[in-house]
This record gives structure tokens, C-alpha cells and sequence, in this order.
């Protein structure tokens, strides 16, 4: 990696309040992949209207078809990431035990695998940033930082997940999650 180059893989990054007419006004992105190329996310906090089932024509499970798809990012979105965690495993491939995947033969081995011990969250199109696009942003603070977490990535109310982790910041921070959604309007 090329000095000063940190990789942001596993952390959160969440609109500082500087996304404001963006597509990430207020979001709550996963850093997947982190490196000298590039970064690759997926955006926790933007659900769809549409069960995976009414997007994806694949022999699945009913427990996956029934699930909400989100959408990760302004990128491609006609592709198809998924992050998943099992309980009676350890690693992962993005932070421990949770791991990307993009086939569609890979979800159809987890739909097969026992439900009880599986945490699975679907996304259509991805975040990403072209080599050393993601460091700049970060340079002008446009991006706040927080430690992701399973409970967080698999949040039960995704709407507020934004507002959840701004409300844990320094009392600056915290008055953001507290503010209009257009600041105009204050």
C-alpha cells in the first residue's frame, strides 16, 4: 500500500452532514474492499420497496425471498451483493464473521444452509470509489468514521440507522441526527 493509504475495510462511514443533495445525504455505508485500486461499499440504510424474490428469479428459500433487497449504492445498480454471518462460523472476508459475496450460486448454497444461524442482508448496485477517490473524501471530512459491528450491519430498523450512530458522537455530531433533513428549513 502507498504511505498514508489506511484502509477503511470494516468501518462504517456515515454522511458528516456535508452529503446534502447527494445520493448519500444521511447514509450509512460498509466498506467491503479498501485498497491502492480502490474501495468498494454497500449502503446499510436504503431499502427498497421490493422482496429479493420480486427481483431475483432463483430457486431460493422462502426466508430469502421474503427478506427486503437495499440498495448499496448508485453503481450498477442491476448487481447483485449480499453480506452474510453464520454463527457457527468465524471468519469473513470483510471484518470477523461477516463476509461479501456475489453469485448467485453462492446464495443459493446459503438458502440451503440452516436459517436460524444466518444473518443475510441483500443489496442492488454497490458504492465505489476509483483509486485514492475514497482518501480525498475523507481528507475534506466529508465522510464521519464508526466500527461496524453485526448488530449494526444487520440493524433492525435500517431508516434509523443514521440517526442511531450520530446520536453515540461527540455532542457536536449529535445535534445532527436532531437537525431537518434540509437545513434550509431550520
Amino acid at each position: 500500500m502507498p504511505a498514508g493509504h489506511k484502509s477503511l475495510q470494516g468501518l462504517l462511514l456515515l454522511d458528516g452532514g456535508k452529503l446534502h443533495g447527494s445520493f448519500f445525504h444521511r447514509s450509512v455505508v460498509l466498506i467491503c474492499q479498501h485498497d491502492e485500486e480502490g474501495a468498494f461499499g454497500l449502503v446499510l440504510n436504503q431499502s427498497t420497496e421490493n422482496k429479493v424474490g420480486e427481483a431475483l428469479v432463483a430457486n431460493l428459500s422462502d426466508n430469502i425471498k421474503e427478506q427486503t433487497l437495499f440498495v448499496g449504492g448508485p453503481v450498477q445498480p442491476g448487481v447483485l451483493s449480499f453480506l452474510h454471518s453464520d454463527t457457527a462460523a468465524s471468519g469473513g472476508n470483510v471484518m470477523s464473521n461477516l463476509s461479501l459475496g456475489h453469485s448467485l450460486d453462492a446464495l443459493m448454497d446459503l438458502s440451503e444452509s440452516n436459517p436460524s444461524a444466518r444473518k443475510l442482508k441483500l443489496f442492488a448496485g454497490y458504492s465505489g470509489w476509483t483509486a485514492g477517490q475514497l482518501d480525498k473524501e475523507m481528507a475534506r471530512k466529508d465522510w464521519l468514521t464508526h466500527p461496524a459491528s453485526l448488530e449494526l450491519v444487520f440493524h433492525s430498523e435500517p431508516d434509523q440507522l443514521w440517526k442511531t450512530i450520530i446520536r453515540q458522537k461527540d455532542d457536536r455530531t449529535r445535534l445532527l441526527a436532531e437537525s431537518p433533513d434540509d437545513l434550509s428549513w431550520n
